[in-house]
């Protein structure tokens, strides 16, 4: 069986929150990375750590700067495999405040979000999402209905979706024009 999204996989989340399959599509064209797994098999991941310095109260700040930084900090990312010795170190500091801290799979659902995705907790949402992308649809999918998200959807309101999906700062990746774009592509092939 494929670890991989199939138009049935993006037929069915659309179904679930009310809209239309390409616009599930454009946002994960936009949203989401190519692959919700790396070339060694495991899942993408992004270790934040202005998020563990926050979850852990600042214990770790002085002491593993690296992971643990009291604020945002794009350097202090190491993208794909080389995002596993921060989060296997800071797994070691304090398991729980780790898993929230690192965003999983295609839709980057931060663990902190386990609950609004559907998981117990953050544990179990990092164990899912080792298994297949439809996991990660499915943590995207129950993210956006927690979150309210779903009519913006409906409607295509990607400024909506965009800013309250991505934060203040969404304009800056134009996020809803590629949104659009995307949506267009699609409803033509």
């Amino acid at each position: 069986m494929s670890r991989r999204l199939t138009l049935a996989d993006y037929q069915r989340a659309s179904e679930n929150l009310g809209c239309r399959r390409e616009v599930i599509q454009a946002v994960a064209e936009v949203e989401a990375v190519s692959s919700g797994f790396l070339a060694s098999g495991r899942v993408v991941i992004l270790f934040e750590a202005h998020v563990f310095s926050r979850l852990t109260r600042h214990r770790h700040d002085a002491s593993h700067p690296s992971i643990s930084s009291t604020k945002w900090n794009r350097a202090l990312y190491r993208g794909g495999e080389h995002e596993y010795p921060r989060l296997e170190l800071a797994l070691q500091l304090d398991p729980e405040a780790a898993l929230q801290a690192t965003s999983w799979g295609m839709f980057q659902v931060m663990g902190f979000n386990a609950g609004k995705a559907g998981f117990a907790n953050a544990h179990h949402m990092a164990f899912a999402m080792q298994e297949k992308e439809q996991r990660h649809l499915d943590a995207f999918v129950g993210f956006i209905r927690s979150e309210g998200l779903a009519d913006a959807l409906v409607r295509s309101d990607f400024d909506t979706f965009a800013r309250r999906y991505n934060g203040p700062r969404y304009a800056e990746n134009r996020y809803p024009q590629r949104m659009r774009a995307a949506l267009a592509r699609l409803m033509q092939g």
